[in-house]
């Protein structure tokens, strides 16, 4: 009788750890410029990560958070990227940390179980089946609720889609150091951040598949002489403008046109999130005057409620990205003014593009339930999330920034011809290494190539 084979070494050691729990805080692509790795390599180790979750869902032996503890810092994630804050190994650490006091005998940080609770409440950036994956429960409680609240509302107050709108805002940050610098210039544009934003993006999409105005807030002067595009709206101040004015604008300038456009339609319905003071007086007051209804998702529901959450926001995100990759090195000199003009012009090439696919917007305000599918339900998570995954594709299609086929839904491997199970087992081979601990610094993880 054959001896049974020793157990093989699963675990990655920790600096792949480290490199794992930055793609799942941010993306593969980011990792890979940040720690200077092929980009095929980190998806290697993402794939194998979830593999050894699926295989080996309990947590390894030590002190970690209970169930109720988790659920608490999953929401925490889920709330901070609403508000496009930071969520990375630094704030996930403290965050955690501070939850985790209350636990007798202290709470054991690691690298290991960071990325398997990032895995394990599917808290990923880059997934692509987002509506499919269950909430913290508390709030997936909420969820059900507003979605119920909102259906109801638009049966009983027979709300043409036209009238139905998802608003939301993109805040853009600029480090002007990063730019100047001699390296990384690509990073100098960021869509999460602490700071004052360089400028703010009002997106509005309507459930009948239409797209209105995008209302661009910029600080410091506009760029002068200008040709906006007609899909763009510019609000410039020196010192920038608050959360209510921002809604008192956009209110005056993109919903009140739209309802006159419609011959006065005097009611409508605003799915938006719970931030950025949508819900003062004064804001409240002011969509109220201007006959709409706001339908406020609850705190940690917009992956799964907000129909630009589905696929135009990320879609839109990384165009923009894409296209501040393509020029960043030679933008050092530019001025605030003449970064704005490109921004512009940028916005004004994606708006074209969305403007040009209102079947897939529609489908967003199924895929986020807020419209009941045709036979009168919300449909399965699943089917739910099939939607979505083809929603994104499509999107990326249409401005162009798609992949090639996935070979994974959530970690994809789009430039690795190497499939082979084999060289995936040796690739994984004895690379073992006991735990570690928040605090290394950051020579003592430097990347090992392999």
């Amino acid at each position: 009788q054959r001896e049974p084979e020793p157990p093989r070494k699963e675990q990655l050691s920790v600096r792949k750890l480290r490199v794992v729990l930055f793609a799942l805080c941010s993306s593969p692509e980011q990792a890979a410029r940040h720690f200077r790795s092929p980009p095929r390599r980190i998806r290697r180790w993402l794939r194998r990560c979830q593999a050894l979750q699926d295989e080996r869902p309990e947590l390894p032996e030590g002190k970690y958070l209970s169930l109720e503890a988790e659920e608490k810092l999953a929401e925490w994630v889920l709330t901070q990227r609403e508000q496009q804050l930071p969520v990375n190994e630094e704030t996930l650490f403290q965050k955690a940390t501070k939850i985790g006091r209350a636990l007798e005998g202290g709470f054991q940080i690691s690298y290991e179980w960071a990325v398997r609770f990032m895995l394990r409440h599917h808290l990923s950036t880059h997934t692509r089946r987002g509506v499919a994956h269950p909430l913290p429960k508390e709030i997936q409680g909420n969820a059900g609720a507003f979605i119920e609240f909102v259906q109801r509302q638009i049966h009983a107050q027979e709300l043409p889609p036209a009238m139905i709108a998802a608003v939301d805002e993109i805040s853009l940050f600029l480090d002007a150091e990063v730019l100047g610098s001699d390296e990384r210039k690509e990073s100098a544009l960021q869509t999460v951040g602490n700071g004052e934003p360089w400028c703010e993006l009002v997106l509005t999409l309507l459930a009948d598949g239409g797209v209105l105005p995008a209302l661009v807030i910029s600080r410091g002067r506009p760029p002068c002489p200008t040709t906006l595009p007609k899909s763009i709206l510019l609000e410039s101040k020196e010192s920038g403008c608050g959360d209510d004015e921002i809604m008192e604008l956009w209110a005056a300038r993109v919903w009140r046109k739209h309802t006159e456009c419609r011959g006065g339609a005097s009611k409508g319905m605003l799915v938006l999130d719970c931030h950025r003071t949508h819900l003062s007086e004064e804001v409240l007051a002011v969509l109220s005057a201007a006959g709409a209804l706001p339908a406020v998702i609850p705190a940690g529901c917009s992956s799964r409620t907000q129909p630009l959450d589905v696929c135009v926001k990320r879609s839109l995100k990384n165009f923009l990205h894409k296209k501040w990759r393509e020029r960043a090195r030679d933008l050092a000199d530019s001025d605030s003014s003449a970064l704005l003009q490109l921004l512009l012009g940028w916005l004004g090439e994606a708006l074209e593009v969305l403007g040009n696919c209102p079947e897939l917007i529609r489908k967003s305000f199924l895929v986020a339930s807020v419209l009941p599918g045709p036979a009168g339900d919300s449909g399965s998570p699943r089917r739910n999330g099939d939607e979505q995954e083809e929603l994104i594709a499509a999107m990326e299609e249409r401005l162009k920034i798609a992949k090639t086929r996935e070979s994974s839904p959530e970690f994809p491997e789009n430039d690795d011809p190497e499939a082979d199970p084999e060289i995936l087992h040796r690739l994984f081979e004895g690379e073992s290494e006991a735990e570690s601990f928040y605090g290394f610094e950051e020579a003592d993880l430097e990347l090992m190539e392999i």
